[in-house]
């Protein structure tokens, strides 16, 4: 089973440059991006989500996300996709980039979700 990463921004230039960054430690994670509206507003889109979902070619996907409104459209986005999906309340940039640092190292989950639990938002 694969593990790819999921980002949502209410700005697109946010995770795109998040993404960016974790292509340099984790070349070989599939990471895919939702940011902004339909319009490419600031905001967040349920379209753009399950977009990201379907264009990540892993089969187990970790989910990070930037504020509140962004995790409701990520929560019905996962009611409608057929991968597996796992919603983090943490910290977007520091969480995001350092499971796909764990992903490429071949760590499994619960190694990953031991280093995001003290990035967990309260």
């Amino acid at each position: 089973m694969s593990l790819g990463i999921v980002m949502v921004s209410h700005v697109s230039d946010v995770v795109k440059g998040i993404q960016r960054l974790i292509n340099e430690v984790a070349k070989d994670v599939s990471v895919t991006t939702a940011g902004g509206t339909e319009e490419n507003g600031v905001g967040t889109s349920f379209e753009k989500i399950l977009a990201a979902f379907e264009e990540n070619e892993s089969d187990k996907i970790l989910a990070f996300y930037d504020l509140g409104s962004a995790k409701m459209n990520l929560e019905m986005a996962i009611e409608m996709t057929d991968k597996e999906v796992i919603l983090y309340d943490t910290a977007l940039l520091e969480s995001s980039y350092t499971a796909a640092a764990l992903i490429q190292a071949g760590a499994d989950l619960s190694a990953i979700e031991e280093q995001l639990a003290p990035l967990k938002i309260k």
